[in-house]
């Protein structure tokens, strides 16, 4: 039962990376069928944080009240649902209200099937985190190479959207079925609606944020840079997030077996030295090349952190589902509102100077990784 559960769990991070992965990939056909430039594109994925920021609070809860197994289920429907939506508005004002629903489905699916993931790493006894955030990976592989043969194909993104999110809600409906069934302990205090992380909690939600930040840098912004910035072609641009998604996939798989050998702290504390490489390539570089390199360097050194961050905040005391929350809350929901401040900042200078943002978070992410120490992690 534990291992179907397993295979389950990581059948829905490849179905959410999936989404995510698609969406990331045909943003240069969302902002020309929109009729919007790089700053109005900042502008509307500003509206994924708003909306994730406005809902996550809430996921606590919902995980504390309603069985594990059907919530995570109903949040995977909706959220592979909302994927369609971004497709529709031809108008700025529109794309933002609808990345507003977009980016509440996308906060509270992901808070679900990570506490399933913990209470599946607590079946087995060992850390088996960051192999599950490897198939949300592969999930983005899967999403952004079919999105990168529709742009090459012409494909509107219309139908391409909309395919998908069919072929993605009957994959998680079905494989939702051997998820565990999973409740808090009788008697345990519910969640308030809304509660302030605590100090443990933000201190492990800082470096997620640094992270997340970066990786929705690349997710959202990798394509648009190389077509945009350097003038590469739209299936060479939706091709970088591809590599961007493998880059993750294959060192979050090598995780768990890493994170034992080195600790956490010390995991972490090398991977920002990679990604700030990857970094300051992007920065530097001038050639597609060059750009796709560090973009992929971003991707291996961001790729454990994540999971580390999930995990540490699941074994904290009190509330797996609260604590998880609190730290999603944090690093997810800046993550989505990255892409919008990466936009600003390109609008009023370059896309360039935007990374400069993302090379000096992922030093900080260094500085903080002390706090993946603690014994709770």
């Amino acid at each position: 039962m534990l291992t179907r559960a397993r295979v389950a769990t990581s059948i829905m991070f490849v179905v959410h990376g999936s989404v995510t992965g698609t969406f990331a990939a045909r943003l240069p056909w969302i902002s020309d069928h929109v009729g919007v430039a790089a700053g109005g594109l900042g502008v509307a994925l500003l509206m994924p944080g708003v909306g994730a920021l406005i809902a996550m609070p809430l996921s606590g809860r919902l995980v504390h009240r309603y069985d594990l197994r059907t919530l995570t289920r109903i949040l995977m429907l909706f959220w592979c649902a909302a994927l369609v939506l971004p497709s529709l508005p031809t108008s700025l004002p529109l794309l933002c209200a609808v990345l507003v629903l977009y980016g509440a489905t996308a906060g509270l699916a992901d808070v679900a099937m990570n506490a399933h993931a913990v209470v599946i790493e607590e079946g087995y006894g060992r850390s088996v985190m960051s192999g599950f955030h490897g198939w949300w990976s592969v999930g983005g592989l899967a999403g952004s190479s079919a999105a990168a043969l529709a742009a090459k194909f012409g494909v509107d993104g219309r139908v391409h959207f909309a395919v998908t999110a069919v072929v993605l809600c009957l994959i998680a409906l079905v494989s939702a079925v051997w998820l565990l069934p999973h409740r808090p302990e009788p008697g345990s205090e519910e969640p308030p609606a809304f509660a302030l992380p605590s100090r443990a909690v933000l201190a492990i939600g800082v470096v997620g944020l640094c992270a997340v930040f970066a990786e929705a840098a690349g997710l959202d912004w990798s394509a648009v840079y190389v077509r945009n910035v350097l003038g590469g072609a739209a299936s060479t641009a939706a091709l970088t997030v591809a590599i961007f998604s493998v880059s993750m996939a294959a060192t979050r798989f090598a995780g768990d077996a890493v994170v034992r050998r080195l600790g956490a702290a010390r995991t972490v504390r090398i991977s920002a030295a990679c990604a700030l490489a990857g970094a300051v390539t992007v920065v530097l570089g001038d050639r597609v090349l060059l750009a796709i390199v560090g973009f992929g360097l971003i991707g291996v050194g961001i790729a454990v952190v994540v999971p580390l961050v999930f995990a540490a905040a699941g074994r904290l005391d009190g509330q797996p589902g609260r604590n998880i929350a609190g730290v999603a809350g944090i690093a997810y929901g800046s993550g989505l509102i990255a892409p919008g401040v990466l936009g600003g900042i390109a609008h009023v200078s370059s896309l360039t100077i935007s990374f400069i943002l993302v090379a000096v978070l992922l030093a900080a992410m260094a500085v903080a990784a002390g706090a993946l120490r603690a014994k709770n992690t």
